[in-house]
């Protein structure tokens, strides 16, 4: 019942095989290619962190200052009349 095997053109292997080899080559090269460009934006986004990271800490304390100031005034006593 089970018929055997068909045979394939040697031509067709060939050609399998070279698309095969092609595609991992292509796979290779593009992953390598954005591999760098990813690598640039990290760069830019760890230079963007500390400039960000600079302005929050400022920003906090700047924020804590007027909040010290604000409790200070709160705490302040009031004048009886």
């Amino acid at each position: 019942m089970s018929q055997a095997p068909v045979r394939v053109s040697p031509l067709i292997k060939f050609g399998r095989w070279s698309l095969l080899l092609v595609g991992i080559a292509y796979g290779a090269a593009h992953q390598s290619r954005l591999s760098k460009k990813e690598e640039k934006v990290r760069e830019i986004e760890a230079q963007q962190k500390a400039v960000r990271d600079a302005k929050l800490a400022e920003e906090k304390k700047r924020s804590a200052e007027a909040e010290a100031r604000a409790l200070a005034e709160l705490s302040k006593p009031t004048p009886k009349h």
